[in-house]
Formats: C-alpha cells, structure tokens, sequence
C-alpha cells in the first residue's frame, strides 16, 4: 500500500473510533440511573457499544495503529513487505489515527454532544483511568490490543461480512 493510501484509511479509523467512543458514551451514560443499584449494567452497555467502532474500520479497509502492530510485522515475517516498511505504515498510521480522533472530537465539541450524562460518564471514565497505577493500566492497554490484533486476524480468515 502507499503511504498516502494508508494514511487516509488511518484517518478515517480514528473517526470511526470516535464514533463507537461517542455511541458507548450516549448510551452507556444515558442508563446512569437506571445502573445505580448495579454498576456493572453501565459498564457492559458500554463495552459492548464500544466495539461497534472495531466492525465499521474492519468493514471499510480502515487501518488503526493497534492493527498494524500485528499486520505489517507478520507481513516482514512472511516476506511480504520488507522491515523498512514498519516504522513507516506505524508513524503514518499512528499520525493518521490522531488527527481523525482530533477532527472527531473538534465535531462533536462544535455540536456540543459532550453534555449532560454523557459529559458525566466521560469524566467518570478519564478520573477512573487517571487515577489507576500506571503499570496496571498499560496492562490492561497490551491486554486490550491484543483483542484488537485478534479481531483483526480474524476477519482476515473470514470469507464474508457474517465471517
């Protein structure tokens, strides 16, 4: 693939994750009350919103930086691209992940879709992460790119959407 092919797919796969962050966010944070005697039903709603933004970049060609950790490295080892290629696809797609995130995020301060209870529940989420050890949460960040690199292996092996 081209540098400029990969990073507007890289682009675009930053929107997009934005878009399943926004989704969880609205309706995760829309059951607040409705959790309050069981938090984990917030928790879940969330978790399973969020990886509605994993099928839209599967789907469209997208590319994430999560993603190509495990691609363009198996890639090198298959013979398929040379080891030059993975300090470039994961720069470009890193750069092309941020800058869609950041025009995502500039869209939805502009339409102001951050407030009330989903204004609450992204509070909630960055105190929760912020204030955990480091070590545990980038943990758990290696766990969760795991899941992510398997998800993308395997809608390679699949042979249709339903896969």
């Amino acid at each position: 693939k081209s540098l400029l092919k990969v990073f507007h797919q890289s682009v675009y796969a930053g929107i997009y994750i934005g878009f399943g962050g926004m989704l969880s966010l609205v309706v995760a944070g829309g059951i607040a009350d409705a959790s309050k005697n069981n938090p984990t039903v917030q928790s879940f709603v969330f978790a399973a919103l969020f990886p509605v933004n994993l099928l839209l970049i599967l789907l469209t060609g997208g590319v994430l930086i999560t993603g190509a950790s495990a691609i363009v490295p198996a890639a090198v080892y298959e013979k398929k691209a040379h080891w030059s290629h993975i300090p470039k696809i994961f720069v470009v797609s890193w750069i092309g992940n941020l800058i869609g995130a950041v025009i995502f995020a500039l869209l939805v301060h502009y339409c102001d879709m951050n407030a009330g209870f989903t204004a609450d529940l992204a509070r909630k989420i960055v105190y929760r992460k912020c204030s955990t050890d480091f070590i545990k949460t980038f943990i758990k960040g290696i766990g969760c790119n795991w899941l992510v690199c398997m998800a993308v292996f395997l809608s390679g092996q699949a042979q249709d959407m339903a896969g």
